[in-house]
């Protein structure tokens, strides 16, 4: 069976995080290591590390990713923003380290209106200066994307683009967005179209560089281009197009974790993972 989690809050403290994901139930997890709206947050203090630190012993077999700040964008064409961006990645990348976290996911960015090919070169030669600069173990996953404005990352292409042209190639994964892949035109909801789907995949970046996953219905229609998570089953995917995924005996083994609307109580998640359980056969 996959390993089904959720993204959780570190308000007051990144080891309750842990705290938070036991209560729903999940077996996998995903945090900020900082404010995500935030360029110049504080180093981790020595209590932080070792309160994560134990926290994570209690909870050994959880499996881990951070996501990056949306305020990144390796892909500008301005200069500031870029080198502000590298800075802000380099620094992820060593909080991931120092709390041993081994995966960070990263959106790929926006070309602002300079073109695709344009935008994955400066993305590409940026990412290489944070992987190079950083100290750190971590591996980069880089996320699809819904396709909206003049975003990266919406088609295989792109990213296994990303992929050929880094020279870390073996420190950059891929975490898949189930809504993301909806939005941007992929329709995996029939059994045939998802085979497709994840066959285009394999051939394009392959799936043995499939690391994570991002479970999100969908508000908005197939191919709209717009970002907007929903509940399991209660937006446009649909239960079945999660069935398929869950019961791809290829990610049995895989983190899967949910970045779907909730409250301070977390009974969404729970829902969820419910709803996501009872798919699997």
């Amino acid at each position: 069976m996959p390993y089904l989690g959720a993204h959780e809050s570190v308000s007051k403290g990144l080891h309750l995080a842990f705290e938070r994901i036991e209560k729903v139930g999940g077996e996998s997890l995903q945090i900020f290591t900082r404010n995500q709206r935030q360029w110049q947050p504080k180093p981790l203090a020595d209590e932080e590390l070792t309160s994560f630190s134990e926290a994570r012993q209690q909870f050994s077999d959880m499996l881990i990713a951070s996501h990056a700040s949306y305020l990144v964008n390796l892909a500008s064409g301005k200069e500031e923003l870029r080198e502000k961006s590298i800075n802000a990645f380099v620094a992820e990348l060593e909080r991931c380290h120092q709390l041993q976290v081994p995966y960070v996911v990263l959106h790929p960015g926006s070309h602002t209106g300079d073109g695709v090919e344009l935008g994955i070169e400066r993305f590409v030669s940026a990412l290489d200066q944070a992987i190079e600069r950083a100290e750190s173990d971590s591996m980069v996953l880089i996320e699809n994307t819904a396709g909206q404005g003049t975003g990266l990352g919406s088609c295989f292409e792109e990213i296994a683009s990303i992929r050929a042209q880094t020279a870390f190639g073996d420190k950059v994964g891929v975490c898949l967005d189930t809504c993301h892949l909806f939005a941007s035109g992929y329709d995996f909801r029939q059994k045939s179209d998802y085979d497709q789907v994840m066959a285009d995949f394999d051939k394009q970046i392959g799936l043995s560089n499939l690391y994570f996953f991002h479970l999100n219905d969908s508000k908005k229609e197939c191919g709209s281009r717009v970002d907007r998570h929903e509940h399991i089953g209660q937006g446009c995917i649909g239960l079945e197009g999660f069935r398929h995924l869950l019961n791809d005996p290829r990610f049995q083994n895989h983190p899967m974790t949910l970045e779907t609307p909730k409250g301070e109580d977390l009974q969404e998640d729970i829902m969820n993972l419910q709803t996501l359980r009872s798919l699997i056969s």
